[in-house]
Parts: structure tokens; sequence; C-alpha cells
């Protein structure tokens, strides 16, 4: 059954993660302030993103994690710290790219865009190769993304072939760990709640049937 993305918050947990979304909302105007409008339009495309997990209907755990770890990539790009300090982007990489390639996985499959793994003859495995696939496919358009910032918009941007494959590197290590751990980034809300894509039809299963639950092995 397909719920309001817009329902209240169920419980403390859920009430911690649309506070983190009312941070990055109020991080587009004090960016815009503060800093550049090229700040403010990525905490604005941050913002938008910190959504999919609310409309997917995840567990608020990993609701809150995904907005963190993105208020984190991007508050260290417009506070460059990334250029103080050179090895923060790493850790960052790794814990983004493997949220977002969990998050976006999710996304596919209840788009039917990707198989069901549970309909597949190994489930765990098939979920770890697809989150891999998709968080190294977006560790490309990010760096196709500096690259565009760097060449058209702002040369202060770092870019160097070493940064870029670190960055790929570390990276792809955290979408492979996000698959391996997919069983529990991909478990329902308690609430229930089902985003757009929870029913993709008549006789489709249902939002929470359509990733392997916790207790697949």
């Amino acid at each position: 059954m397909i719920r309001s993305p817009l329902r209240a918050p169920s419980g403390a947990a859920e009430i911690v993660a649309d506070a983190v979304r009312v941070l990055a909302v109020i991080g587009i105007v004090v960016a815009g302030i503060g800093w550049t409008p090229v700040d403010a339009l990525s905490l604005a495309a941050v913002a938008v993103v910190m959504f999919l997990p609310r409309l997917l209907g995840l567990r608020p755990s990993v609701d809150i994690a995904f907005g963190l770890v993105a208020l984190i990539a991007v508050w260290s790009s417009v506070l460059e710290i990334y250029i103080t300090t050179r090895w923060w982007d790493l850790p960052v990489h790794f814990a983004a790219n493997g949220l977002f390639a969990a998050v976006f996985t999710i996304l596919l499959v209840r788009a039917r865009v990707v198989a069901d793994f549970r309909t597949l003859p190994r489930p765990m495995l098939s979920a770890a190769v697809t989150t891999t696939a998709v968080g190294m496919s977006l560790g490309v358009l990010w760096e196709v993304f500096e690259w565009y910032g760097h060449t058209f918009l702002d040369d202060e941007i770092y870019v160097a072939y070493v940064d870029t494959i670190g960055d790929l590197v570390w990276g792809t290590a955290g979408a492979v760990l996000a698959g391996c751990l997919m069983p529990f980034l991909s478990g329902p809300s308690p609430a229930g709640a089902a985003g757009p894509f929870g029913s993709a039809g008549p006789g489709a299963p249902d939002a929470d049937d359509l990733l392997p639950p916790p207790e697949l092995e």
C-alpha cells in the first residue's frame, strides 16, 4: 500500500531524521548569505536528495545516517575542509558513496529497474554486486561533476589524477560494504510507510518485500 511521504513522524528517531532535513533547508539560506550561490545550490540539491529515505520508507537509523553524512559531505566542501585537510575526503567518500549507493539501489529496485534480489538464486551476492555497481557509477558521476565545477564554475575546486583515483577507490569500498549490509539498510521503517515506489501495479509485491529481509542469509 502507498502511504503519503508527508505523514507526521512516528517516534523520536523519525523526528530526529526530519530535524536533520530541516537543518539542510536552513543551510540553503545560510550558505547563500554567508558563502556563494553555488554553495546554496549544493545545499539545495542535498536537501532534495535527503528526502529519499523518507519517501522509500526506510528505517529511521538509515535515514538519520544518510542525512548526516550528506550534510557533512556538502558542508566540508562549503567550508573548504577538503582543501585544508586533504585526507578528509577519503572517509567522507567511503561513508557517503556507500549510503548513497544503498539508497539509490533500493530506489531502482522499488521502481523495478533492477531485479528484486529475493527472486534471484543468490540474493545476497546479487544485492552486493548491484550496490557496488551503482556506487561505482555514482562515484564516477561525482568526479565528472568535480571536473565540471573546476573547469567552468570555480577553479578552486581541487581536481587531480591521484585524488580522483583515491576518491573512486574509497567510494567503491564504501559501496561494497553497503552491499553486504543491504538486508539491514533496506529494512522498512517501523511505521511501515511505503514511498511512491511502494507498489509497481496490480499483483506487484509490497514495497517491504522488494528486498531481502534482515534475516535472509
